[in-house]
């Protein structure tokens, strides 16, 4: 796949997820409310998104090539911009 169509399959990705939870920032930034309760300090909605790419990058060293990792990575890192613009 090449980088385009991999930004592309993400960006639908993206569309996808915002149908099914809604806004992504506001998303992230619920989850790091409850994060924020669980760990018993402020997460920011940027950490969460941070955390998650942490995560799959995680799974990356396992398999570099999973693309589902790497199809996330992409749309986290918009989640990103999003949550800190």
């Amino acid at each position: 796949m090449s980088a385009t169509t991999l930004l592309d399959q993400a960006a639908y990705v993206q569309r996808e997820r915002q149908a099914t939870y809604g806004d992504a920032d506001k998303a992230m930034a619920a989850i790091a409310a409850r994060w924020s309760l669980t760990l018993g300090h402020p997460v920011t909605a940027a950490e969460v998104v941070l955390c998650m790419i942490d995560l799959k990058l995680t799974r990356l060293a396992r398999d570099p090539g999973h693309q589902d990792s790497i199809l996330d990575i992409a749309g986290y890192a918009a989640v990103l911009h999003e949550v800190t613009k």
